[in-house]
């Protein structure tokens, strides 16, 4: 069974796909956060979600899918309730 990671940072460095999700922090330090990202890991490592959370409230949210290799080939990308899909 694939296991996943819940991860927290403040930021990302690229608007490639998928983020890069910077500046880690602990699940202790949301408290003093206005908004964060919230990042949900695969084993080896891939970016399989991401919500931006802003005052309590999924502002935005990515998902992605990744080919046998590892290879991001499909997103999903929310944002002010608009849906886009992304085939790679």
């Amino acid at each position: 069974m694939n296991q996943t990671t819940t991860r927290y940072f403040l930021s990302y460095s690229s608007v490639k796909l998928p983020l890069k999700l910077v500046n880690e922090i602990t699940e202790a330090e949301l408290n003093f956060r206005n908004f964060y990202y919230q990042g949900t890991f695969a084993d080896a490592g891939q970016l399989l979600h991401c919500q931006k959370i802003v005052y309590g409230e999924v502002e935005s949210e990515h998902h992605y899918r990744y080919d046998e290799n590892g290879v991001l080939v499909w997103a999903q990308i929310t944002e002010e309730d608009e849906v886009r899909e992304i085939n790679l």
